[in-house]
Protein backbone atom coordinates (compact mmCIF):
# COMPACT_ATOMS: atom_id res chain seq x y z
CA UNK A 1 0.00 0.00 0.00
CA UNK A 2 2.62 2.50 0.79
CA UNK A 3 5.92 2.79 -1.72
CA UNK A 4 9.18 2.22 -0.80
CA UNK A 5 10.94 3.05 2.07
CA UNK A 6 12.99 6.63 2.58
CA UNK A 7 16.26 6.15 4.63
CA UNK A 8 18.81 8.93 6.05
CA UNK A 9 16.55 10.64 5.43
CA UNK A 10 18.46 13.60 7.93
CA UNK A 11 21.20 13.80 6.19
CA UNK A 12 19.14 14.74 2.55
CA UNK A 13 19.04 17.91 0.89
CA UNK A 14 15.54 18.17 -0.78
CA UNK A 15 14.54 21.13 -2.72
CA UNK A 16 11.64 22.92 -1.02
CA UNK A 17 8.62 22.89 -4.03
CA UNK A 18 5.16 23.12 -3.37
CA UNK A 19 3.83 19.63 -3.46
CA UNK A 20 -0.40 20.35 -3.68
CA UNK A 21 -2.98 23.33 -3.22
CA UNK A 22 -2.80 22.91 0.48
CA UNK A 23 1.31 23.52 0.51
CA UNK A 24 3.30 26.66 0.49
CA UNK A 25 6.91 26.53 -0.02
CA UNK A 26 9.33 28.67 2.41
CA UNK A 27 9.22 32.70 2.37
CA UNK A 28 11.76 34.85 3.49
CA UNK A 29 9.31 36.99 4.68
CA UNK A 30 8.50 34.50 7.30
CA UNK A 31 11.27 32.30 8.12
CA UNK A 32 11.97 32.31 11.74
CA UNK A 33 9.54 34.66 12.31
CA UNK A 34 6.94 33.86 15.10
CA UNK A 35 4.83 37.17 13.97
CA UNK A 36 3.91 35.49 10.19
CA UNK A 37 2.26 32.42 11.42
CA UNK A 38 2.25 30.32 7.98
CA UNK A 39 -0.82 28.73 6.39
CA UNK A 40 -1.54 25.79 5.13
CA UNK A 41 1.28 22.70 5.03
CA UNK A 42 4.67 22.47 4.22
CA UNK A 43 5.68 20.90 1.31
CA UNK A 44 5.55 16.81 1.33
CA UNK A 45 9.17 16.98 -0.43
CA UNK A 46 10.25 18.73 3.00
CA UNK A 47 12.96 16.35 4.34
CA UNK A 48 14.69 16.99 7.29
CA UNK A 49 18.40 18.05 7.32
CA UNK A 50 20.80 19.59 10.05
CA UNK A 51 21.70 23.27 10.25
CA UNK A 52 22.67 25.92 12.32
CA UNK A 53 19.97 28.06 13.90
CA UNK A 54 21.32 31.10 12.15
CA UNK A 55 20.24 29.50 8.81
CA UNK A 56 16.66 29.68 9.00
CA UNK A 57 16.47 33.31 11.01
CA UNK A 58 16.54 31.65 14.50
CA UNK A 59 18.62 33.16 17.78
CA UNK A 60 20.60 30.32 18.99
CA UNK A 61 20.44 32.28 22.82
CA UNK A 62 17.21 30.94 23.86
CA UNK A 63 17.89 27.45 22.49
CA UNK A 64 20.97 27.19 24.64
CA UNK A 65 19.14 28.55 27.48
CA UNK A 66 16.62 25.96 27.05
CA UNK A 67 19.66 22.82 27.00
CA UNK A 68 21.28 24.49 30.27
CA UNK A 69 17.64 23.82 32.01
CA UNK A 70 17.45 20.24 30.43
CA UNK A 71 21.29 19.56 31.46
CA UNK A 72 20.19 20.78 35.13
CA UNK A 73 17.47 18.29 34.68
CA UNK A 74 19.44 15.91 35.53
CA UNK A 75 20.65 16.89 38.89
CA UNK A 76 19.28 17.53 42.08
CA UNK A 77 18.66 20.99 42.92
CA UNK A 78 17.21 23.35 45.44
CA UNK A 79 13.37 22.74 45.91
CA UNK A 80 13.63 19.09 44.23
CA UNK A 81 14.85 16.76 46.12
CA UNK A 82 15.48 13.85 43.03
CA UNK A 83 16.35 14.98 39.39
CA UNK A 84 13.94 15.00 37.22
CA UNK A 85 15.06 12.25 35.21
CA UNK A 86 18.40 10.58 34.58
CA UNK A 87 18.77 11.05 31.14
CA UNK A 88 17.13 13.09 28.27
CA UNK A 89 17.48 13.75 24.48
CA UNK A 90 16.42 16.45 22.35
CA UNK A 91 15.45 17.68 19.40
CA UNK A 92 14.48 21.16 17.60
CA UNK A 93 13.60 21.61 14.11
CA UNK A 94 12.08 24.77 11.89
CA UNK A 95 11.45 25.21 7.95
CA UNK A 96 12.96 21.44 7.63
CA UNK A 97 16.14 22.21 9.27
CA UNK A 98 17.53 20.45 12.80
CA UNK A 99 18.63 23.23 14.71
CA UNK A 100 19.36 21.60 17.80
CA UNK A 101 20.09 17.68 18.93
CA UNK A 102 21.62 17.21 22.58
CA UNK A 103 21.98 14.33 25.26
CA UNK A 104 22.54 14.99 28.49
CA UNK A 105 22.44 12.31 31.41
CA UNK A 106 22.12 9.04 31.42
CA UNK A 107 20.30 5.88 29.55
CA UNK A 108 21.10 3.98 33.06
CA UNK A 109 21.86 5.21 36.36
CA UNK A 110 20.52 3.29 39.56
CA UNK A 111 20.49 -0.30 40.71
CA UNK A 112 16.85 -0.27 42.52
CA UNK A 113 13.97 1.95 43.12
CA UNK A 114 15.52 3.47 45.90
CA UNK A 115 18.39 5.24 43.76
CA UNK A 116 21.62 3.23 45.21
CA UNK A 117 23.74 4.52 41.74
CA UNK A 118 25.35 2.18 39.88
CA UNK A 119 29.19 2.00 39.51
CA UNK A 120 30.04 3.96 37.45
CA UNK A 121 31.60 1.66 34.94
CA UNK A 122 27.76 0.22 34.92
CA UNK A 123 26.38 3.76 34.22
CA UNK A 124 25.54 4.46 30.75
CA UNK A 125 25.15 7.69 29.36
CA UNK A 126 22.34 8.97 26.71
CA UNK A 127 23.49 9.75 23.26
CA UNK A 128 21.19 11.26 20.53
CA UNK A 129 20.17 7.31 19.20
CA UNK A 130 19.20 6.27 22.80
CA UNK A 131 16.13 4.45 22.39
CA UNK A 132 13.15 5.51 24.66
CA UNK A 133 10.31 3.95 26.17
CA UNK A 134 7.96 6.79 24.60
CA UNK A 135 4.63 5.85 26.79
CA UNK A 136 1.67 7.53 25.42
CA UNK A 137 3.09 9.10 22.43
CA UNK A 138 2.09 5.40 21.13
CA UNK A 139 -1.40 6.81 20.85
CA UNK A 140 -0.41 9.20 17.72
CA UNK A 141 0.46 5.75 15.89
CA UNK A 142 -2.62 4.23 16.84
CA UNK A 143 -4.82 7.22 15.83
CA UNK A 144 -2.61 7.37 12.38
CA UNK A 145 -3.69 3.41 11.59
CA UNK A 146 -7.12 4.49 12.18
CA UNK A 147 -6.81 7.63 9.91
CA UNK A 148 -5.45 5.38 7.43
CA UNK A 149 -8.47 2.69 7.75
CA UNK A 150 -10.48 5.85 7.25
CA UNK A 151 -9.02 6.73 3.72
CA UNK A 152 -9.41 3.14 2.55
CA UNK A 153 -13.71 3.29 3.47
CA UNK A 154 -12.99 0.86 5.78
CA UNK A 155 -14.13 2.97 9.25
CA UNK A 156 -16.38 5.58 9.43
CA UNK A 157 -15.47 8.11 12.15
CA UNK A 158 -19.20 8.76 13.00
CA UNK A 159 -19.66 4.68 12.89
CA UNK A 160 -20.47 2.85 16.41
CA UNK A 161 -17.20 1.13 17.55
CA UNK A 162 -19.53 -1.80 17.90
CA UNK A 163 -19.59 -2.04 13.96
CA UNK A 164 -16.52 -3.32 13.96
CA UNK A 165 -16.02 -4.88 17.39
CA UNK A 166 -19.48 -5.90 18.01
CA UNK A 167 -19.00 -7.23 21.76
CA UNK A 168 -18.11 -3.36 22.33
CA UNK A 169 -22.02 -2.61 22.61
CA UNK A 170 -22.29 -4.53 26.11
CA UNK A 171 -22.86 -2.20 28.99
CA UNK A 172 -25.11 0.31 26.90
CA UNK A 173 -22.05 1.24 24.81
CA UNK A 174 -23.95 0.70 21.53
CA UNK A 175 -23.47 4.20 20.43
CA UNK A 176 -20.40 5.41 21.19
CA UNK A 177 -18.47 6.35 18.11
CA UNK A 178 -14.82 5.98 16.50
CA UNK A 179 -14.10 9.89 16.65
CA UNK A 180 -15.50 9.59 20.67
CA UNK A 181 -12.69 7.43 21.49
CA UNK A 182 -10.14 9.64 19.62
CA UNK A 183 -11.16 12.51 21.16
CA UNK A 184 -11.42 10.89 24.50
CA UNK A 185 -15.06 11.88 24.63
CA UNK A 186 -16.59 8.25 25.14
CA UNK A 187 -17.42 8.25 28.67
CA UNK A 188 -15.06 5.33 29.24
CA UNK A 189 -12.98 5.42 32.42
CA UNK A 190 -9.46 6.60 32.61
CA UNK A 191 -7.63 3.54 33.59
CA UNK A 192 -7.61 0.09 34.58
CA UNK A 193 -5.35 -2.18 35.89
CA UNK A 194 -5.72 -5.00 33.22
CA UNK A 195 -2.14 -7.42 34.81
CA UNK A 196 -3.98 -8.27 37.72
CA UNK A 197 -6.27 -10.00 35.39
CA UNK A 198 -5.96 -13.47 33.71
CA UNK A 199 -4.35 -12.93 30.06
CA UNK A 200 -7.50 -14.18 28.34
CA UNK A 201 -9.98 -11.85 30.25
CA UNK A 202 -7.80 -8.80 29.42
CA UNK A 203 -9.16 -7.50 26.37
CA UNK A 204 -12.44 -8.75 26.98
CA UNK A 205 -12.64 -6.75 30.31
CA UNK A 206 -11.92 -3.29 28.42
CA UNK A 207 -14.56 -4.16 25.24
CA UNK A 208 -17.30 -5.05 28.07
CA UNK A 209 -16.98 -1.54 30.45
CA UNK A 210 -19.44 0.00 31.74
CA UNK A 211 -19.04 4.20 30.34
CA UNK A 212 -18.62 6.59 33.28
CA UNK A 213 -20.27 8.92 31.53
CA UNK A 214 -23.11 9.55 28.59
CA UNK A 215 -20.83 9.65 25.79
CA UNK A 216 -20.26 12.93 24.61
CA UNK A 217 -20.75 14.99 27.68
CA UNK A 218 -17.28 14.87 29.11
CA UNK A 219 -13.91 14.85 28.55
CA UNK A 220 -11.72 12.11 29.92
CA UNK A 221 -8.40 11.04 28.89
CA UNK A 222 -8.41 7.41 28.95
CA UNK A 223 -6.24 4.47 28.09
CA UNK A 224 -9.63 2.23 27.69
CA UNK A 225 -10.24 4.21 24.11
CA UNK A 226 -6.99 3.42 22.81
CA UNK A 227 -6.71 0.01 23.58
CA UNK A 228 -10.19 -0.34 21.71
CA UNK A 229 -8.55 1.44 19.15
CA UNK A 230 -5.35 -0.89 18.95
CA UNK A 231 -8.25 -3.90 18.62
CA UNK A 232 -10.46 -1.96 16.07
CA UNK A 233 -7.58 -1.83 13.73
CA UNK A 234 -6.89 -5.04 14.62
CA UNK A 235 -10.13 -6.46 13.57
CA UNK A 236 -10.43 -4.35 10.27
CA UNK A 237 -7.03 -4.47 9.22
CA UNK A 238 -6.34 -8.34 9.75
CA UNK A 239 -2.72 -7.83 10.97
CA UNK A 240 -2.11 -6.90 14.60
CA UNK A 241 -1.48 -3.73 15.42
CA UNK A 242 2.29 -3.69 15.44
CA UNK A 243 2.46 -5.32 12.17
CA UNK A 244 0.45 -2.72 11.02
CA UNK A 245 2.32 0.32 12.39
CA UNK A 246 5.33 -1.18 10.94
CA UNK A 247 4.06 -1.71 7.58
CA UNK A 248 2.35 1.40 6.87
CA UNK A 249 3.88 3.86 9.12
CA UNK A 250 7.39 3.31 10.32
CA UNK A 251 9.14 1.51 7.25
CA UNK A 252 7.73 3.90 4.76
CA UNK A 253 9.01 6.66 7.00
CA UNK A 254 12.34 5.09 7.51
CA UNK A 255 11.78 4.88 11.50
CA UNK A 256 14.19 2.31 11.66
CA UNK A 257 14.44 2.42 15.68
CA UNK A 258 10.46 3.11 16.14
CA UNK A 259 8.08 0.32 17.32
CA UNK A 260 6.89 -2.26 20.00
CA UNK A 261 8.70 -4.75 21.49
CA UNK A 262 12.38 -3.82 20.22
CA UNK A 263 15.01 -6.67 19.41
CA UNK A 264 17.82 -8.38 22.39
CA UNK A 265 20.02 -6.75 19.15
CA UNK A 266 18.87 -3.42 20.40
CA UNK A 267 18.96 -3.18 24.44
CA UNK A 268 22.24 -1.71 24.73
CA UNK A 269 20.80 1.25 23.20
CA UNK A 270 17.29 1.25 25.03
CA UNK A 271 17.30 3.69 28.43
CA UNK A 272 15.60 2.01 31.48
CA UNK A 273 13.02 3.13 33.31
CA UNK A 274 11.10 2.10 36.51
CA UNK A 275 12.46 -0.52 39.17
CA UNK A 276 9.14 -2.15 39.67
CA UNK A 277 7.85 -4.16 42.43
CA UNK A 278 4.01 -4.07 41.71
CA UNK A 279 4.01 -5.88 38.98
CA UNK A 280 7.77 -7.38 40.12
CA UNK A 281 9.48 -6.88 37.13
CA UNK A 282 12.75 -5.36 38.40
CA UNK A 283 14.15 -2.27 36.80
CA UNK A 284 12.76 -2.64 33.37
CA UNK A 285 14.85 -2.06 30.07
CA UNK A 286 13.69 -3.49 26.67
CA UNK A 287 10.16 -4.14 27.73
CA UNK A 288 7.03 -1.89 28.19
CA UNK A 289 6.99 0.44 31.22
CA UNK A 290 3.21 1.13 30.96
CA UNK A 291 1.73 -2.43 33.30
CA UNK A 292 -1.41 -2.40 30.33
CA UNK A 293 0.53 -2.44 27.27
CA UNK A 294 2.86 -5.27 28.86
CA UNK A 295 0.32 -7.55 30.06
CA UNK A 296 -0.81 -7.27 26.47
CA UNK A 297 2.42 -8.92 25.29
CA UNK A 298 3.99 -5.35 24.74
CA UNK A 299 1.34 -4.25 22.09
CA UNK A 300 -1.23 -2.11 22.74
CA UNK A 301 -2.88 1.05 21.22
CA UNK A 302 -2.17 3.69 23.93
CA UNK A 303 1.73 2.60 24.78
CA UNK A 304 4.24 -0.08 23.82
CA UNK A 305 6.18 1.78 21.11
CA UNK A 306 9.73 2.81 21.71
CA UNK A 307 11.59 5.51 19.61
CA UNK A 308 14.36 8.35 19.04
CA UNK A 309 14.38 12.08 18.71
CA UNK A 310 15.35 11.38 15.09
CA UNK A 311 12.56 8.84 14.15
CA UNK A 312 10.01 11.55 15.80
CA UNK A 313 10.91 14.56 14.27
CA UNK A 314 10.47 12.62 11.28
CA UNK A 315 6.86 11.86 12.10
CA UNK A 316 6.30 15.37 13.28
CA UNK A 317 7.97 16.91 10.03
CA UNK A 318 5.94 14.30 7.84
CA UNK A 319 2.46 15.45 9.90
CA UNK A 320 3.67 18.78 9.15
CA UNK A 321 3.97 18.36 5.66
CA UNK A 322 0.48 17.34 5.36
CA UNK A 323 0.95 13.85 5.33
CA UNK A 324 3.89 13.12 3.38
CA UNK A 325 7.40 13.18 3.51
CA UNK A 326 10.04 12.78 1.03
CA UNK A 327 8.07 10.29 -1.86
CA UNK A 328 6.51 9.09 1.08
CA UNK A 329 2.86 9.37 1.72
CA UNK A 330 1.31 7.51 4.82
CA UNK A 331 -1.69 9.91 5.15
CA UNK A 332 -3.94 12.92 3.28
CA UNK A 333 -3.80 16.14 3.85
CA UNK A 334 -7.49 15.93 5.01
CA UNK A 335 -6.69 13.55 7.36
CA UNK A 336 -4.00 15.54 9.15
CA UNK A 337 -6.25 18.69 9.20
CA UNK A 338 -8.78 16.43 11.37
CA UNK A 339 -5.42 15.91 13.99
CA UNK A 340 -5.20 19.44 14.12
CA UNK A 341 -8.40 20.65 14.05
CA UNK A 342 -10.07 20.98 17.63
CA UNK A 343 -13.37 18.39 18.00
CA UNK A 344 -13.50 19.37 21.76
CA UNK A 345 -14.64 23.16 22.11
CA UNK A 346 -17.31 21.96 24.21
CA UNK A 347 -14.63 21.10 26.91
CA UNK A 348 -12.79 24.31 27.13
CA UNK A 349 -8.94 23.33 27.85
CA UNK A 350 -9.02 19.96 26.57
CA UNK A 351 -8.61 20.71 23.11
CA UNK A 352 -7.90 17.66 20.86
CA UNK A 353 -7.82 16.63 17.40
CA UNK A 354 -8.48 12.76 16.15
CA UNK A 355 -5.07 12.10 18.19
CA UNK A 356 -3.51 14.95 18.70
CA UNK A 357 -3.78 17.14 22.15
CA UNK A 358 -3.83 20.99 20.79
CA UNK A 359 -3.23 24.11 22.88
CA UNK A 360 -1.85 22.22 25.72
CA UNK A 361 0.22 25.60 27.52
CA UNK A 362 1.46 23.21 30.39
CA UNK A 363 3.68 21.45 28.11
CA UNK A 364 4.28 23.14 24.87
CA UNK A 365 4.98 26.73 26.65
CA UNK A 366 5.29 29.95 23.84
CA UNK A 367 4.52 27.40 20.97
CA UNK A 368 0.97 27.07 22.16
CA UNK A 369 -1.35 27.95 19.64
CA UNK A 370 -5.07 26.53 18.74
CA UNK A 371 -3.24 23.94 15.70
CA UNK A 372 -0.38 23.29 18.40
CA UNK A 373 -0.28 19.70 18.41
CA UNK A 374 1.33 17.41 20.44
CA UNK A 375 1.64 14.48 23.27
CA UNK A 376 3.32 13.47 26.08
CA UNK A 377 4.37 10.38 27.51
CA UNK A 378 4.13 9.11 31.34
CA UNK A 379 7.76 7.73 30.86
CA UNK A 380 8.75 11.42 30.51
CA UNK A 381 8.29 12.38 26.99
CA UNK A 382 7.00 14.83 24.56
CA UNK A 383 6.45 15.76 20.73
CA UNK A 384 4.97 19.14 19.72
CA UNK A 385 4.07 19.98 16.10
CA UNK A 386 3.57 24.09 15.44
CA UNK A 387 2.12 24.28 12.10
CA UNK A 388 1.94 28.22 12.55
CA UNK A 389 6.22 28.04 12.50
CA UNK A 390 6.53 24.85 11.00
CA UNK A 391 8.43 23.47 13.86
CA UNK A 392 9.04 20.62 15.89
CA UNK A 393 10.39 19.95 19.58
CA UNK A 394 11.18 16.47 20.66
CA UNK A 395 12.23 15.90 24.62
CA UNK A 396 12.76 12.17 25.70
CA UNK A 397 13.32 10.93 29.06
CA UNK A 398 13.22 9.08 31.64
CA UNK A 399 12.20 10.53 34.18
CA UNK A 400 10.81 7.24 36.20
CA UNK A 401 14.01 5.94 35.91
CA UNK A 402 14.19 4.91 38.80
CA UNK A 403 10.90 5.87 40.49
CA UNK A 404 7.78 7.26 39.20
CA UNK A 405 7.36 8.96 42.75
CA UNK A 406 10.14 11.86 41.93
CA UNK A 407 8.14 13.71 40.38
CA UNK A 408 7.34 15.69 36.91
CA UNK A 409 9.94 16.54 34.32
CA UNK A 410 7.43 19.44 32.55
CA UNK A 411 9.69 22.10 33.63
CA UNK A 412 11.77 20.27 31.33
CA UNK A 413 9.13 20.54 28.56
CA UNK A 414 8.08 23.57 28.61
CA UNK A 415 11.43 24.98 28.46
CA UNK A 416 12.79 23.50 25.43
CA UNK A 417 9.18 24.11 23.71
CA UNK A 418 9.92 28.05 25.23
CA UNK A 419 13.57 27.86 23.77
CA UNK A 420 12.17 27.12 20.98
CA UNK A 421 9.57 30.22 20.87
CA UNK A 422 11.69 32.63 21.66
CA UNK A 423 14.33 31.58 19.08
CA UNK A 424 11.78 32.76 16.62
CA UNK A 425 11.79 36.45 15.60
CA UNK A 426 9.18 39.09 16.63
CA UNK A 427 10.71 42.22 15.05
CA UNK A 428 9.58 45.90 15.43
CA UNK A 429 6.54 47.17 14.22
CA UNK A 430 8.92 50.43 13.43
CA UNK A 431 12.49 51.73 13.93
CA UNK A 432 15.13 49.04 14.95
CA UNK A 433 13.93 47.91 17.95
CA UNK A 434 10.67 47.12 20.30
CA UNK A 435 10.12 46.60 24.17
CA UNK A 436 10.25 43.29 25.54
CA UNK A 437 9.06 41.86 28.92
CA UNK A 438 9.60 37.68 28.93
CA UNK A 439 7.02 35.37 30.35
CA UNK A 440 8.89 34.47 33.89
CA UNK A 441 8.42 37.80 36.76
CA UNK A 442 6.69 41.02 36.39
CA UNK A 443 8.38 43.63 34.49
CA UNK A 444 7.79 47.77 34.35
CA UNK A 445 7.85 49.99 31.75
CA UNK A 446 7.38 53.84 33.15
CA UNK A 447 7.52 56.99 31.47
CA UNK A 448 9.18 60.16 32.72
CA UNK A 449 6.96 62.76 33.91
CA UNK A 450 4.81 65.15 31.77
CA UNK A 451 1.69 67.71 32.36
CA UNK A 452 -0.84 68.04 29.98
CA UNK A 453 -2.35 71.56 28.70
CA UNK A 454 -6.06 71.11 28.63
CA UNK A 455 -6.24 67.86 31.03
CA UNK A 456 -7.16 65.19 28.53
CA UNK A 457 -4.19 63.04 27.27
CA UNK A 458 -4.50 60.15 24.82
CA UNK A 459 -1.61 57.24 24.63
CA UNK A 460 -1.33 55.07 21.94
CA UNK A 461 0.91 52.26 21.12
CA UNK A 462 1.65 48.92 19.27
CA UNK A 463 1.77 45.23 21.55
CA UNK A 464 2.01 42.04 20.63
CA UNK A 465 0.17 40.21 23.61
CA UNK A 466 1.22 36.09 23.72
CA UNK A 467 0.58 35.26 27.32
CA UNK A 468 -1.20 33.05 29.65
CA UNK A 469 -5.22 33.49 28.95
CA UNK A 470 -6.47 30.32 29.25
CA UNK A 471 -8.23 27.99 32.10
CA UNK A 472 -5.14 28.22 34.39
CA UNK A 473 -5.42 31.59 34.04
CA UNK A 474 -4.37 35.09 32.88
CA UNK A 475 -1.32 37.15 32.05
CA UNK A 476 -2.62 40.58 32.04
CA UNK A 477 -0.73 43.78 30.32
CA UNK A 478 -1.55 46.71 32.02
CA UNK A 479 -1.20 50.36 31.28
CA UNK A 480 -1.34 52.77 34.52
CA UNK A 481 -0.92 56.51 35.30
CA UNK A 482 -0.32 57.90 38.28
CA UNK A 483 -0.49 61.43 40.10
CA UNK A 484 1.32 61.42 42.98
CA UNK A 485 4.90 60.21 42.30
CA UNK A 486 4.10 56.86 41.57
CA UNK A 487 2.16 56.43 45.15
CA UNK A 488 -0.94 54.79 43.78
CA UNK A 489 -1.33 54.12 40.45
CA UNK A 490 -4.90 53.25 38.65
CA UNK A 491 -5.50 51.17 35.29
CA UNK A 492 -6.56 53.05 32.35
CA UNK A 493 -8.89 51.76 29.74
CA UNK A 494 -7.35 50.66 26.61
CA UNK A 495 -9.16 49.51 22.73
CA UNK A 496 -7.26 46.84 21.17
CA UNK A 497 -7.54 46.16 17.53
CA UNK A 498 -6.30 43.58 15.83
CA UNK A 499 -6.15 39.48 14.94
CA UNK A 500 -7.25 38.62 18.15
CA UNK A 501 -7.56 41.06 20.20
CA UNK A 502 -10.45 41.27 22.46
CA UNK A 503 -13.23 43.39 21.46
CA UNK A 504 -14.55 46.58 23.54
CA UNK A 505 -13.02 48.52 26.14
CA UNK A 506 -11.29 46.29 28.37
CA UNK A 507 -8.63 46.83 31.90
CA UNK A 508 -5.80 44.82 30.15
CA UNK A 509 -4.45 42.78 27.37
CA UNK A 510 -3.96 38.72 26.90
CA UNK A 511 -4.26 36.47 24.71
CA UNK A 512 -2.02 33.56 22.60
CA UNK A 513 -2.11 31.70 19.61
CA UNK A 514 -2.99 34.76 17.26
CA UNK A 515 0.75 35.78 16.59
CA UNK A 516 -0.46 39.37 15.31
CA UNK A 517 0.64 42.94 16.43
CA UNK A 518 -2.26 45.07 17.83
CA UNK A 519 -2.88 48.73 17.85
CA UNK A 520 -4.07 49.98 21.21
CA UNK A 521 -5.35 53.32 22.42
CA UNK A 522 -6.52 54.88 25.75
CA UNK A 523 -7.99 58.51 27.16
CA UNK A 524 -6.98 59.63 30.29
CA UNK A 525 -7.83 63.02 32.31
CA UNK A 526 -6.20 64.87 34.85
CA UNK A 527 -6.85 67.75 37.40
CA UNK A 528 -5.05 70.40 39.00
CA UNK A 529 -2.30 69.72 36.13
CA UNK A 530 -0.32 67.15 37.51
CA UNK A 531 2.59 65.75 36.88
CA UNK A 532 1.33 62.28 34.97
CA UNK A 533 3.47 59.27 34.31
CA UNK A 534 2.29 56.03 32.70
CA UNK A 535 3.72 52.09 33.18
CA UNK A 536 3.54 48.83 31.34
CA UNK A 537 3.19 46.39 33.24
CA UNK A 538 3.31 42.29 32.59
CA UNK A 539 2.65 40.73 35.46
CA UNK A 540 2.57 36.86 34.76
CA UNK A 541 1.67 34.25 37.40
CA UNK A 542 4.81 31.99 36.42
CA UNK A 543 2.20 28.68 36.10
CA UNK A 544 2.37 28.62 32.38
CA UNK A 545 4.39 30.80 30.13
CA UNK A 546 3.61 32.24 26.71
CA UNK A 547 6.35 33.78 24.02
CA UNK A 548 6.24 37.10 26.03
CA UNK A 549 5.13 40.89 25.19
CA UNK A 550 6.22 43.28 23.30
CA UNK A 551 5.26 46.85 23.02
CA UNK A 552 6.77 49.58 20.64
CA UNK A 553 5.94 52.88 18.73
CA UNK A 554 4.91 54.41 22.18
CA UNK A 555 3.06 57.92 21.98
CA UNK A 556 1.48 60.28 24.55
CA UNK A 557 -0.24 63.66 23.13
CA UNK A 558 -2.85 66.03 23.84
CA UNK A 559 -4.95 69.21 22.09
CA UNK A 560 -1.63 70.76 22.04
CA UNK A 561 0.23 68.12 20.22
CA UNK A 562 2.99 65.24 21.23
CA UNK A 563 4.08 65.28 25.22
CA UNK A 564 6.18 61.82 24.34
CA UNK A 565 7.51 59.93 21.35
CA UNK A 566 9.17 57.00 22.83
CA UNK A 567 10.54 56.21 19.36
CA UNK A 568 12.34 59.30 19.43
CA UNK A 569 13.14 59.32 22.89
CA UNK A 570 13.39 56.08 24.48
CA UNK A 571 15.05 57.16 27.32
CA UNK A 572 12.49 58.84 28.85
CA UNK A 573 11.33 55.26 29.52
CA UNK A 574 12.72 53.46 32.89
CA UNK A 575 12.32 49.55 32.28
CA UNK A 576 12.48 47.24 35.21
CA UNK A 577 12.59 43.44 33.57
CA UNK A 578 11.58 45.03 30.26
CA UNK A 579 14.51 45.20 27.70
CA UNK A 580 14.94 46.00 23.84
CA UNK A 581 15.18 43.97 21.19
CA UNK A 582 15.61 43.88 17.21
CA UNK A 583 13.85 40.34 17.32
Amino acid sequence: MRRTILLGALLTVVTLTSGSATASGPDDDVEGRFDRPQQGFAPASTVLRPGDPSEVGLDRRPIDAALQEIVAGTEAAPGREHPMYAGAVSLLAHDGVVVSQEATGHAVRYADGTGTELPPGQQERAGIGTIFDVASITKLFTSIAVLQLVESDDVELNAPVAKYIPEFAAQGKQSITVEQLLTHTSGLQAEVKLWKLPPEERIPFVLGLKPENPPGTTYTYSDPNMITLGVLVERVSGSTLDERVRTEITEPLGLRDTGFNPPASKQHRIAATEFQQDPPRGMVRGEVHDENAWSLGGVAGQAGIFSTVRDLAILGQTLLNGGGYGEQRILEPASVEMMLDNYNENFPGDDHGLGFELNQRWYMGGLSGPRTAGHTGYTGTSLVLDPASRSVAVLLTNRVHPSRLWGSNNPARVALAQGLAESLAVPPKSGRDSWFADARDEATLTTDEFRTVDGVARVSFSAFVDSQNDTGGVDPLTVEATADGGQTWRPLTLTATGKGAAPGPQTSLAGSGHRAWWQVEASFRTENDPAIQLRWRYAPDQQYVGRGVHVDEIRVADESGELLDAERNPERLTPDGWRTTDR
